[in-house]
Parts: C-alpha cells; sequence; structure tokens
C-alpha cells in the first residue's frame, strides 16, 4: 500500500489514477501539485486529493511514490526542481506519451537516469481535461505500458506496476524505441488526422454549413480533436521522428487510394476498405 501519494499535475491523468487509488484502498494520503492554486482547490474539494502544494520541492517531502502527470514539455523543467530533494526510498514514475524524451530528460535532469524511476503510459484518457472530468474507472480494463531502463530497480518496477494494477489496468512492459513507435501509429497519428482534417474544414468558407451537417462518423472520427493542444503539440515535438515516419507511410497510401478514386477503379478500392473492415473487426472488439 502507498502511504503517500504525491501526484504532480492532478488533471484528468492524475486526477483519475488518485481516484482509482482511493476507491481500491491502496494510498493512505495525496498530495497534489500544480502552478494552478484554483485547480489544486478544486480537487481538494471533489476529494481527489487530501492536501496540496505549490511548490513541488515541499510537495514530495514523505511520499514514497511520486507521479508526474505534466505534460511533456514541462518534465524535464520539473525533474531539475525535484533532483536532490525525493526521499531516498521514494519511486518516481510518469505517465507521458513519448517515453524517449522522457528517459532523456531524467538524464538531464538527474546527470543520470535514477534506478527508482519507472517510466509509464497509461493508454487512457478521454477529450476531456482538468480535475472535474476525472473519474476512477478510467484504467479499467486498459492497458498501461511501463517502459523500465536496464538498471531500473526490480523493486521500484513492482511497486508502480501494483499500483497501476490496483487502479484496474492490466500492465505490460515495452522497450522505450519501440514503445514510441508503436503509439506513433496506433494514438498519435489517429490525432493529427483528427486535427488535420476539422482545422481544413474549419478554413473552408462553407464551415458553418459543414459542421451543421455533421453526421454520427465525422462525430466520432474527430472527438479526438477536442483534445488539450498543448499536450498534443509537446507529443508532437518529443515523438517527432516517430510521427513524421506514421505520417509519410499513411500519406503514401492514401494517395494510392486517392488514385484509385480518380480511375474509378472500384476493385482496388473494395480490396482497401475489405482489409481495412477485417483488420478493425479482427483486433478492435
Amino acid at each position: 500500500m502507498i502511504q503517500r501519494l504525491c501526484i504532480i499535475g492532478v488533471g484528468l491523468i492524475g486526477g483519475s489514477l488518485a481516484r482509482a487509488l482511493k476507491q481500491a484502498g491502496h494510498c493512505a494520503e495525496v498530495v497534489g501539485c500544480g502552478r494552478d492554486r484554483s485547480q489544486l482547490q478544486r480537487a481538494q474539494e471533489l476529494g481527489v486529493i487530501d492536501a496540496f502544494e505549490q511548490d513541488p520541492v515541499r510537495a514530495v517531502r514523505g511520499a514514497d511514490v511520486v507521479v508526474l502527470a505534466v505534460p511533456l514539455g514541462a518534465m524535464e523543467g520539473v525533474m531539475r526542481t525535484l533532483a536532490g530533494h525525493l526521499e531516498d526510498d521514494a519511486v518516481l514514475t510518469d505517465v507521458g506519451s513519448a517515453k524517449g524524451s522522457v528517459v532523456t530528460a531524467a538524464h538531464a535532469a538527474f546527470g543520470n537516469v535514477p534506478e527508482r524511476f519507472v517510466p509509464g503510459h497509461p493508454i487512457a484518457g478521454t477529450e476531456k481535461s482538468g480535475v472535474d472530468a476525472s473519474f476512477a474507472e478510467l484504467y479499467q480494463e486498459r492497458r498501461v505500458i511501463l517502459t523500465p531502463l536496464p538498471h531500473t530497480a526490480a523493486a521500484a518496477l513492482a511497486i508502480v506496476r501494483e499500483m497501476w494494477r490496483q487502479a484496474g489496468a492490466e500492465v505490460v512492459e515495452m522497450d522505450v524505441a519501440h514503445h514510441d513507435e508503436v503509439l506513433a501509429a496506433t494514438s498519435h497519428l489517429p490525432h493529427m488526422l483528427a486535427f488535420a482534417l476539422v482545422d481544413t474544414l474549419a478554413r473552408m468558407h462553407e464551415q458553418a454549413e459543414i459542421f451543421r451537417y455533421a453526421a454520427g462518423g465525422f462525430r466520432d472520427f474527430t472527438r479526438i480533436a477536442s483534445s488539450d493542444p498543448v499536450m498534443w503539440r509537446d507529443i508532437c515535438l518529443a515523438n517527432s521522428e516517430a510521427i513524421a515516419a506514421m505520417i509519410d507511410r499513411f500519406q503514401g497510401d492514401l494517395v494510392g487510394l486517392r488514385e484509385a478514386i480518380v480511375r474509378g477503379d472500384g476493385q482496388a478500392i473494395e480490396e482497401i476498405f475489405t482489409r481495412a473492415k477485417a483488420a478493425r473487426d479482427r483486433y478492435c472488439q
């Protein structure tokens, strides 16, 4: 059981983790930390956290587990602030969507990647943000990917693994670079497509009419374009190489589909759609 959990960044992800662990009885006390005092007060009012500090150094005092739930662009700065101030036996972990950049940030901030730092990424979320959007069931039957390094302490890894299991998640492990490649394809690229499509339509002269007649398929596909722009900007910059590679690959396939449409090749179009349907039906039940 975690005696004192410190969550730096009490929004949807951090807030939902706190709720889940409290509901499971796996955490005695949760201390929140962030720049927006009103949001911290709101988190305390909702019972998501028990106390809060705006100074990260004060927030981590006495914490046995510290979770960094801040945007990727803020990771290194927060880590530099915490360097030398964590308890000797404290476990540090994060929820960042691009693990290579987080590991690089840890190395820059601490001089090396601490053995009690366990990089992690919950594959869960909604298009909403903020502590008011948090809920205890967010991680139920969702996957959390941990990307421990060769020197990561086994005890620290076990604590983080159990924390996420108590939150309701299925925990798996993956190599850092492989994680970033996989997530570029399955999470980052879909967000890029949704953002780009909505932006394209919003800049058309007939935008009001276009959005007025948008049906359920459009709303379902573009729901994630309501996600936090700052967070996704940071993800783009942090995992730029893998995301660019996936955009290039998709762009080539999209051009192929366009050419089939232009030449009226119904067979080629149907083959693409049939493959896509079979894959979607097989893997996304």
